[in-house]
């Protein structure tokens, strides 16, 4: 809010900018603190603050929640899968990422763009299993389950991906949280306050 403050109004991209993000990370926030009116958006001319409180009573509500209170069931695959078949498992279950297990331990995330790099190379997308593509463990980021939600949001924001496994401590994967999870919930809480 400073930097709008400061260089009202700015725009999508100069706000991108002062964060060191990419536009495209700050878009569901930028989406966020406008619907709750704290920012204000005039098409092509950018951002001014709206003069409303930084920090209404929601946002301690959300400071309090626990991952566990809005995970959501993982959509899991085998690593022997081929690449076709999680694409379409992708686009039938309606998700960005697909978590990789063995006997419900995390061991690979693939994401949307590694499925769709894969695609346009040119492979065999129906032999190509997914182990060949994915992200193994350990260079997964992954939460507890009593995590605090604002952290979760810091992490997605912060290393710009739309989802995170929740995992117990010897890697079994018990959920996920999302972006989308994470303006869901601010949205309904401001709607409370």
């Amino acid at each position: 809010m400073t930097f709008v403050k400061a260089n009202e109004p700015a725009t999508g991209n100069q706000i991108a900018a002062f964060l060191n993000l990419t536009r495209a990370t700050i878009r569901a926030d930028l989406a966020v603190l406008t619907m709750t009116g704290i920012l204000d958006a005039r098409p092509k001319v950018g951002y001014f603050y709206s003069g409303l409180e930084e920090n209404p009573g929601g946002y301690e509500e959300l400071r309090k929640m626990a991952v566990h209170m809005i995970m959501t069931k993982p959509t899991l695959v085998k690593k022997e899968t081929s690449v076709y078949d999680a694409i379409v498992t992708l686009f039938l279950e309606d998700v960005g990422s697909l978590y990789v297990a063995e006997e419900a331990r995390l061991i690979g995330l693939v994401s949307r763009k590694d499925l769709l790099k894969s695609a346009i190379t040119g492979s065999d997308t129906r032999s190509v299993p997914i182990a060949t593509i994915m992200t193994r463990m350990p260079n997964i980021l992954t939460l507890q389950k009593n995590d605090s939600v604002v952290d979760a949001a810091n992490m997605l924001v912060t290393h710009e991906i739309d989802s995170l496994p929740v995992t117990k401590s010897d890697n079994q994967i018990i959920g996920k949280i999302s972006k989308s999870h994470i303006v869901t919930l601010f949205v309904d809480t401001m709607k409370k306050t």
